[in-house]
Order: structure tokens, then C-alpha cells, then sequence
């Protein structure tokens, strides 16, 4: 199919469809490790809160960090090759991670028997292999980052871009959601066993990515494939020294602050102030469920506005949503139709957060891949995730010391009165993320005005 015909007829090549594809098998398998990650390294390893955050989010972080280089690479060696080699290390560090703890039962470090609490592992410096085992997580999904979203770029033009990342971004959360939903069945089964045995589901998935990508994945964009080291560093030149997509990244990074949260404070918030009843893994899945329902359609009413006009609007919604979810601690605790005044305050701050998201994300992507010349696509998709890298160090590292301070773990004291007194400004929290949207939101203002009137001047 030449280029007339893809833009007028709004068809998308078989290899966007395959890597839109297992982007879907690999955002099942991440999100259904990360939702509990915070939770599987205290329960199971034994990381206090500040540990369990601070490792988490060096994860994240380096997650987001390491596609700059890896989208370099993946642009040198073909992003088919790229998503082999991610697909093979994502499956080995999933398999590791269930595999982890049946090895330190088996070096008698710890009993598990028929429940996951034990006492001892907290002194054991065991429990820190984990840490290699995350950075092989770490690597393979940072090609993932990059060669995904700059395959979309390939496989699409500029006529049909901002279609092909709505539908990128809705199998995104479709995968989201589905990956979500897992883990809260699976301990109603078999308890907190399985904040281990996801991990098995997740490796499933991924080799199940790879056997699609060896068989089926071929595209016949090939520019910048065997470029040269130089190359490849006056590509990293220009693309540090534009300060419109550093500003923008440093911007947009105060919405992926409050948007982590979904998993750095989230899970533990709704268990300790709404009880063990709670269920983070379905709240969490309000995101991904709201986005798939109405990525398209923001997509399609923001069409003839401009990438910046609409991340405009989800930034000024980002501080709503932690304002609401700041709510539900402010009135008693009863029961709403069966839900906590705390699930449910989370669950319509979400809802507004995933709105946000819609008007953001795929713009934003869709203004890097503009930006990025012939054959640097991944590079500078894998650059547009920058933002999720400081956003990850400074959410994670906030949640921990907010946590410590306002909603400590009930573990920790003696009584729940004792508890209940320590906690009794949880919501807290919340303010000091929707401060951090309300700045992102007026900055973005700012540098939309200023960019505009720089345009303007220039005729551009």
C-alpha cells in the first residue's frame, strides 16, 4: 500500500497492527506485577514502606530513563530484532521474580507454609537479590518504551498519526485493565500467595509476545537501521540541546507525579483506611477502563485542536482528581452502596484522572514523533519518556515519607486507637498532589503562550 492510499483510506500496515498487539500481551504482564510491586516487596521480602517505595521507584524510574539509549539502539538494530531481545529478558525476570521467593524458602530463610507473614527476613540481606532480578525487568521493558510508540511513528503519517496513537493508547489500557484484574481473584483463591504466582502470568504473557513478534512481526521502514556511533550521538546533541521538549517533559512530569500515585500510594491508602476488604487492583482498573472508553472520542472532539490546546485541558483536571480523592477521609467511613466513602472518592478522583490522561497522552506523543527526524524515531520516543523517569523518583520517593507520615502501617502500633490517631489526617496526601497538578497545570499554560508567541514572531 503506497502513502496516498494509507492517508486517505485510514488503513494501518499489518506490522502496526502486530506491535500494537503485543504492546496489549505486555501491558497485561507489567501492570498485573506493578500494581502490587510495593506490596509483594514488603509482604513477601520483608522492605518496610520507605525500602519498598524507594526500590519501586528506582524501577520505574530506571524504566523510563533507559529507552533513551535502548530506543538509540533499537534504531541501529531494527526494532525487530529489538523486540526480540526485550520479550526474552522479560520473560526470564517475570519468571525470576515467582521463582525468587521458592528459593529463599529453600535456603531456609523463610517458612511460608499457609501464610506469607514471617518474621526474619527483614535481616537478611537476601532479600536484596531481588534488586538484579528488577534491573533485567528494567531493561527489557525500556526497549519496550521506546520501540512501541516509535513503531507507531513509522507505521503511520501525519495524516492518520493521531488515530494510530488513540488506538495505541487504547490497547495500552486495554491491557492495563486486563492485567489489573487478575491479581484481586487470585488472592481471594489462594491469599497472599499470590502477589508471587502473578508473576507466572505475567512471564506467560511475554512469551507469548515474543512467539507473535518471531513469526509475524516485519516492517519495511527501515531508515536509521546500522547508523554509526556518531550518528547516533549528534542524534543525542540535537535532541538534548531542544529546550522545548526538555521544558515539556519537566511539565508534563508534574502530571505523571500525581498519576503514579495509582500504584505508589494507592494500594496501600484504600487497604489500611478502607480495610483488608478493599480491592486496589479493581479500583485501579477505573484508569485503564475509562481511557479505553474514551481515548477515541477525545481523540476525535480534539482533532482540529492543537497537541498542546489539549494536554491544556487533562492538566487542569489532574489537581481535581487528588482533590477528590482527598475527599473520602473527610466524612465518616459508612458504606455507599456497599462501598466505602474511601473507595469511592478514589474511584471518581481516578475516573477524573483517566479523563486527563485521554486529553494528554496520546498528544503528546504524537507531538515527539513530529519532531523526530527519518530514522531517530526511537530515540526520541523512547526521550518522551523522560518525564515517567522523574515522575517515578520524585512520586515514589514522596509517597514513601507522605505514607510514613500520614498513613503509617497499622503494623507498627500497638492498638487501633493508636492507629486511627497516627492516621487521622491520611487525606493529606492528597493536597500535596493536587499542589503539585495546579503548578504543572499553570506551566504548561505559560509555555504554550510563550512558544506561540515565539512562532508567531518567527512566521512559523
Amino acid at each position: 500500500m503506497n502513502k496516498f492510499t494509507q492517508q486517505t483510506s485510514g488503513r494501518f500496515t499489518k506490522a502496526f497492527w502486530v506491535s500494537t498487539s503485543v504492546e496489549l500481551l505486555e501491558r497485561m504482564a507489567y501492570y498485573a506485577v506493578f500494581i502490587v510491586l510495593t506490596i509483594y516487596l514488603s509482604t513477601i521480602l520483608g522492605f518496610n514502606d520507605f525500602e519498598a517505595s524507594l526500590i519501586s521507584g528506582l524501577f520505574s524510574g530506571g524504566l523510563y530513563l533507559l529507552p533513551i539509549f535502548s530506543g538509540a539502539y533499537a534504531d541501529k538494530i531494527g526494532f525487530r530484532q529489538s523486540m526480540l531481545i526485550a520479550f526474552s529478558l522479560l520473560s526470564v525476570a517475570y519468571i525470576g521474580l515467582g521463582i525468587f521467593p521458592t528459593l529463599l524458602e529453600a535456603m531456609g530463610l523463610v517458612d511460608y507454609g499457609e501464610t506469607t507473614h514471617f518474621n526474619g527476613l527483614q535481616e537478611s540481606s537476601a532479600r536484596w537479590i531481588i534488586v538484579p532480578i528488577l534491573v533485567v525487568l528494567m531493561i527489557g521493558g525500556s526497549f519496550i518504551k521506546s520501540i512501541i510508540s516509535a513503531s507507531v511513528a513509522k507505521e503511520t503519517t501525519e495524516a492518520t498519526r493521531a488515530r494510530g496513537y488513540s488506538i495505541f493508547y487504547m490497547m495500552v489500557n486495554i491491557g492495563a485493565f486486563t492485567g489489573k484484574t487478575i491479581i484481586d481473584p487470585l488472592r481471594d483463591e489462594i491469599g497472599e500467595q499470590a502477589y508471587i504466582y502473578i508473576n507466572y502470568f505475567s512471564g506467560a504473557m511475554t512469551v507469548l509476545a515474543l512467539i507473535a513478534v518471531f513469526f509475524f512481526y516485519k516492517s519495511t521502514h527501515t531508515s536509521g537501521e546500522g547508523k554509526s556511533l556518531k550518528e547516533i550521538g549528534d542524534g543525542f546533541i540535537r535532541i538534548m540541546t531542544n529546550w522545548r521538549l526538555l521544558v515539556l517533559i519537566l511539565i508534563v512530569t508534574g502530571f505523571w507525579i500525581v498519576q503514579q500515585q495509582l500504584y505508589a500510594t494507592m494500594p496501600k491508602y484504600v487497604i489500611r483506611m478502607a480495610g483488608d476488604a478493599a480491592k486496589p487492583g479493581w479500583i485501579a482498573n477505573v484508569n485503564p477502563f475509562v481511557v479505553v472508553c474514551c481515548v477515541s472520542f477525545i481523540t476525535r472532539l480534539m482533532a482540529k485542536r492543537s497537541a498542546i490546546t489539549s494536554m491544556n485541558i487533562g492538566m487542569f483536571l489532574i489537581p481535581v482528581s487528588a482533590l477528590l480523592m482527598a475527599c473520602g477521609n473527610l466524612f465518616q467511613n459508612d458504606l455507599i452502596g456497599g462501598m466505602s466513602n474511601i473507595t469511592l472518592m478514589m474511584v471518581l478522583g481516578i475516573v477524573v484522572q483517566a479523563l486527563a490522561e485521554c486529553f494528554i497522552s496520546p498528544r503528546y506523543l504524537e507531538y515527539f514523533s513530529l519532531q523526530a527526524p527519518k530514522g531517530e524515531e526511537g530515540m526520541y520516543l523512547g526521550f518522551s519518556h523522560l518525564h515517567s523517569f522523574l515522575s517515578s523518583i520524585l512520586g515514589f520517593g514522596l509517597a514513601g515519607v507522605l505514607l510514613t507520615e500520614y498513613c503509617p502501617d497499622p503494623a507498627l502500633f500497638d492498638t487501633r486507637e493508636a492507629w486511627e490517631a497516627a492516621s487521622a489526617n491520611a487525606h493529606y496526601i492528597w493536597y500535596y498532589f493536587a499542589g503539585i497538578g495546579v503548578i504543572a497545570a499553570f506551566a504548561l499554560l505559560v509555555f504554550a503562550r510563550i512558544t506561540k508567541a515565539i512562532d508567531k514572531k518567527r512566521g512559523v
